[in-house]
């Protein structure tokens, strides 16, 4: 009850206040209150004059004229359906932002001009849309360049120049196009995090990220995020406000530096990987165990992916102590140009075909390795594609697809064994026996494939006894002559079983039901966004 009581007061005394401020004159600077009194006092005469204190104004466009600068994207995208691959997809409209740096090219994100098939470039006080083409985009990093042919468009426009890293609680500005207008924005906020993060439009790539409190919202991305008018990122992801509130990420000028460094030999080659495993050291019996100095000094090698570039180098079990002469501390770091940073971003910064070299601790003996750096594709299956149609083989109303992350989003998949199948793909090697997880994802009913949904989403493993292990091999098999086709999938249970001479027969008849314009798509085909299409993953 004294609760209520004194938020009532609480509220009266508020109310007060802002109705006297609503009813005081504009400008007018409100007498200072009198100190009362001390009793049987008099009063001593008016109080003194209180010191005034400045109001600090922020200066003035800090970062130069970035209008001139920055461009609103509108792309025009379509979306690949996996549910049924031989259509063209959903058609989407997105809107983003990006900044032309050096060479007459537009800087922005990967995700802003994804899957698109036409896109146009805003630039401010000019009523024109010019149309403008990729020439570069990176997934695994979020980056691309574009560029606009149009004469005169660059003409009075500014190229900005990158800055470092900034310091943490710093202060930085977001440049973009964000819901709610048309026109520029640009928000503010503090440095709060320098940290490996996991770039969302892969979702399997991790790259250094910074942490920042200005928000990003849709039609921020691609903009960008600038402080002593150089750019320190380009703005890219962050939380809805019902995961976390203020919170975003911007791409670090280090990643954006090892893309344009990248692309000088007019091809982007991707991030290198070491594709192996390790735990840290810091358990004191365990050190004694392998033979360890008590120097907190070297990190546990647990996995080495076959198909990476340390297979036949390194072995489960090798400590690591140093990579390119930097000392590995027990817990995975290395100090790196002033900065102690997480080992693999050594590697982050190397291209294929550069180098690593590690002294190891093998066999309580002391050596040195080197290894030649590669992209990894067992990684491929676990991230998002892009740009590219499906795969997929359609053969009397069964359709045979290779497992990716997009193949389990569209179908929502809870099976357990592809789950499996997909988490462990690189951890567990099932590359090897099976370099396309085929499966059997979806069925076109018809007569002749009545019965058969029992086997909807099973994996499979050999059709007329012929082991499958590629999209290939499956379409090749089924392309041959036989009296029945027995497929066999993994797990229990009896085979799945078609009659050729049937499926030819329902063949016509499928493709005109669903509208099946092709029967199969064997190779990630780069969709043509324009007949001079520019370099690409």
């Amino acid at each position: 009850m004294n609760r209520i009581l004194i938020f009532g007061c609480a509220l009266l005394l508020i109310g007060s206040t802002a109705y006297a401020q609503q009813e005081s004159t504009p400008g007018a600077i409100p007498a200072e209150p009198k100190p009362p009194a001390a009793p049987g006092k008099p009063s001593t005469g008016p109080a003194p004059a209180p010191a005034i204190v400045p109001v600090p104004v922020a200066p003035a466009k800090p970062n130069g004229p970035v209008q001139k600068s920055l461009v609103r994207i509108t792309a025009t995208e379509v979306e690949p359906d996996y549910r049924a691959p031989w259509n063209a997809g959903a058609l989407q409209r997105g809107v983003g932002a990006g900044f032309v740096i050096d060479g007459n090219r537009i800087m922005t994100n990967a995700h802003v001009v994804s899957n698109s098939r036409y896109l146009t470039v805003e630039r401010d006080g000019d009523p024109n849309k010019y149309p403008a083409k990729v020439k570069f985009i990176a997934h695994d990093c979020d980056l691309a360049l574009i560029t606009v042919d149009a004469p005169n468009f660059y003409k009075d426009m500014l190229p900005l120049k990158f800055g470092g890293i900034p310091a943490l609680e710093s202060t930085v500005s977001a440049y973009g196009y964000p819901i709610g207008g048309e026109r520029m924005s640009v928000t503010a906020g503090i440095v709060s995090r320098i940290d490996f993060q996991l770039y969302t439009h892969s979702s399997i790539d991790q790259h250094l990220a910074i942490q920042i409190s200005a928000q990003i919202n849709p039609g921020n991305s691609g903009g960008p995020v600038m402080q002593n008018a150089k750019v320190v990122g380009v703005a890219f992801q962050g939380y809805s406000g019902d995961v976390a509130q203020g919170v975003a990420y911007m791409v670090p000028t280090p990643v954006i530096r090892r893309f344009l460094k990248d692309i000088e030999d007019g091809h982007y080659d991707k991030y290198v990987d070491l594709a192996m495993g390790y735990i840290k050291l810091q358990n004191p019996a365990q050190r004694r165990f392998l033979g360890l100095k008590d120097n907190d000094r070297g990190v546990l090698v647990t996995t080495v992916v076959a198909a990476g570039p340390c297979a036949g180098i390194l072995r489960e079990g090798d400590v690591l102590l140093t990579i390119d002469n930097h000392p590995i501390a027990s817990d995975g770091n290395v100090e790196l140009e002033g900065d102690r940073v997480e080992m693999p971003e050594v590697v982050e910064r190397k291209f294929k075909g550069d180098s690593v070299k590690f002294d190891i601790w093998r066999d309580k003996q002391p050596m040195s390795v080197k290894v030649t750096l590669t992209p990894v594709w067992p990684y491929l299956i676990q991230g998002h594609s892009y740009d590219v149609r499906p795969r997929y083989v359609l053969y009397g109303g069964l359709l045979f697809q290779p497992l990716n992350l997009d193949l389990l989003e569209a179908y929502q998949a809870a099976d357990l064994r592809l789950r499996h199948y997909f988490e462990y793909f690189s951890l567990e090697q099932i590359y090897l026996d099976h370099p396309d997880v085929i499966v059997l994802t979806n069925i076109l009913p018809d007569p002749i494939n009545t019965y058969l949904s029992a086997y909807r989403g099973g994996i499979v493993d050999e059709i007329n006894g012929r082991k499958i292990r590629t999209l290939d091999e499956l379409a090749t098999v089924l392309s041959e002559p036989a009296d029945r086709l027995v497929i066999k999938v993994i797990g229990d249970g009896p085979p799945l079983v078609l009659d050729p001479k049937q499926v030819e027969a329902a063949r016509e008849r499928i493709k005109t039901r669903y509208n099946v314009m092709r029967e199969q798509n064997l190779q990630e085909q780069i969709i043509a966004r324009a007949p001079d299409d520019e370099k690409k993953i």
